[in-house]
């Protein structure tokens, strides 16, 4: 067997056969493993954001019903074992060694066979299917990493429900350069039979997914939009947010913004159509899983005084969402911003829709990845919205300079890409011990 160092070894290597859009070499893949997908139940998400929350809040109300539910997602936080948990318990150490002893055996011979190797993103799905299903699950959360209809978790055919949360201009130079193109690609995960749950995007967006759906066969009947005036009465307070949904009253969420809670009517929905289906998740089961939800990384408070927020905004709609809850929050208070985010992402938009709000603003370069934004040049992004602007050597600096130029009375906010957040809490706890 693999050994842990070796094990984490292999992931590296997986890391150079980039990123594939396309199912042939993960159909290949499953094939040789006899197809453990096909022996399973899903819940399929996909979307701009929102994935993980629902995600979340799917997989704890089925827990808490007592169903045995696998979920697999990324990016992760603070552990690359968070991909994949069973009732919330991250895959072992020992059990990552072996699955990835079998998936490298498995690739070694489709190269040896004149095949391209897969890369790290459908050997990780594979490895979750023959997780899942060796642990018995009954039900699988499953997040698409990009798109959907050439996303490699999209090998799979026996979906329950189907998931489209918030869609926005992300990834455009696979998915499209419109929000309908992109929706096109987001509605793909759609399979003959299955239900399908919409977040409310905009009218234009949830016609070409229902267009699609239809395409496959899925009547009106087995469709739902959430309507974002059946979510009332909310109450908005940090860390506890109380709101009706439809005839179902006072739900608590402990995650933060308004899109939480419409995140929370979808997860509602989901649930729904899975009673539909043969579960049986009854209402205390979804009260108690909603209360129950933390996520990290998604207007998370990770410190007190003064209060220290992070958030996962690495796009203009996630940019969006965290403008409107620290508005609702924090009406008044001044900010430090600790921003890393990778270049391509449209960073400039992301900077105007949040830096009038900064009082000082610490750039970050995000750590050992490709794609990360040098923080000199993302420093000289912020000048032309906020003149008060630092580039930090480290994640390590950028914390330790807010915390020195905060005042308790005021917030520290980092957000950006959500790879960087992790080493950032782990500094931030260190700090406090």
């Amino acid at each position: 067997m693999m050994t842990k160092t070796q094990a984490f070894d292999y992931l590296q290597t997986l890391g150079t056969y980039g990123s594939r859009p396309g199912l042939c070499s993960i159909t290949e893949l499953c094939k040789r493993l006899k197809n453990p997908q096909d022996a399973l139940s899903f819940v399929h998400i996909a979307g701009t954001n929102g994935k993980g929350s629902v995600a979340a809040y799917v997989s704890q109300i089925a827990k808490t019903a007592g169903i045995k539910v696998g979920r697999y997602v990324s990016p992760t936080i603070s552990d690359y074992r968070e991909r994949f948990t069973v009732n919330n318990r991250m895959i072992s150490y020992k059990d990552l060694q072996v699955y990835l002893e079998r998936l490298k055996t498995v690739c070694d011979e489709m190269v040896s066979d004149g095949l391209a190797h897969p890369t790290a993103f459908e050997v990780e799905t594979a490895l979750g299917f023959l997780y899942f299903l060796e642990k018995g699950c009954e039900l699988v959360v499953l997040e698409c990493g990009m798109g959907g209809a050439l996303d490699a978790t999209n090998v799979i055919c026996t979906t329950k429900v189907a998931v489209v949360t918030n869609i926005g201009l992300d990834h455009m130079a696979f998915l499209g350069k419109t929000l309908e193109e992109i929706a096109v690609q987001k509605a793909g995960i759609v399979k003959p039979g299955c239900k399908l749950v919409l977040y409310p995007n905009e009218q234009s967006v949830t016609d070409v997914i229902i267009e699609k759906a239809r395409e496959y066969g899925i009547s009106t009947d087995d469709i739902t939009v959430i309507n974002k005036q059946d979510v009332h009465a909310v109450r908005c307070k940090l860390n506890k947010q109380t709101f009706d949904y439809k005839n179902r009253k006072k739900l608590n969420i402990t995650l933060n913004g308004m899109h939480q809670c419409l995140n929370a009517a979808v997860a509602i929905e989901v649930i729904e159509q899975l009673n539909n289906s043969g579960y049986q998740i009854n209402d205390k089961a979804i009260a108690d899983g909603l209360i129950a939800v933390s996520w990290p990384a998604r207007l998370e408070q990770i410190d007190k005084k003064p209060v220290f927020m992070i958030d996962g905004a690495h796009n203009p709609q996630g940019a969006g969402m965290l403008r409107s809850a620290i508005d609702t929050y924090f009406a008044g208070k001044n900010f430090t911003y600790i921003i890393g985010v990778f270049a391509d992402k449209d960073y400039e938009q992301i900077l105007s829709i949040m830096c009038d709000r900064a009082k000082r603003v610490i750039t970050v370069k995000t750590p050992d990845n490709a794609r990360a934004l040098d923080a000199v040049r993302l420093a000289e992004s912020v000048q032309g919205y906020c003149d008060n602007v630092t580039a930090a050597s480290s994640v390590e600096e950028a914390v330790e300079m807010a915390y020195l130029l905060t005042p308790k009375d005021e917030i520290i906010l980092a957000f950006g890409s959500l790879s960087y957040l992790g080493r950032l809490k782990d500094a931030v706890e260190k700090r406090k011990a």
